[in-house]
């Protein structure tokens, strides 16, 4: 689940915004985005791919929050890893960018929902 944006790091781009596919951020005073549904957030890992200056730090828990301090997570160097290890951008002539194999993924995760609601449906309806 998203976790934190260093408003030190942010350039107020708002791409983080744009690309959220759950609306979790909004655009707060002077631009700077704030979580502001992050009950929603999808651990889909995009803002944090798409924010050129490393501001955003999504722990891979999508359960639950997980308490993450900015102090912590600058020390630790976790922000920007997740786009390093992608190949995103600069990194592409470092590390694979195998992002499209996400499809697969969400596609699989989207057809066992779909069974697990028709499962549901059926038991529900066999009371």
């Amino acid at each position: 689940m998203i976790e934190l944006i260093v408003a030190d790091r942010c350039t107020d781009c708002g791409t983080c915004i744009e690309v959220c596919p759950a609306n979790v951020l909004d655009a707060g005073q002077g631009g700077l985005p704030i979580l502001a549904r992050v009950e929603d957030c999808q651990t889909c890992f995009m803002c944090e791919l798409y924010c050129q200056a490393d501001a955003i730090y999504v722990a891979p828990d999508c359960d639950r929050r997980v308490a993450a301090s900015e102090a912590e997570v600058l020390a630790s160097g976790r922000l920007g890893q997740y786009r390093k290890h992608s190949g995103w951008d600069e990194w592409a002539q470092h590390y694979p960018n195998e992002q499209w194999l996400m499809e697969t993924v969400f596609r699989r995760a989207g057809e066992a929902a779909a069974r697990a609601k028709a499962t549901s449906a059926d038991v529900i309806g066999t009371k």
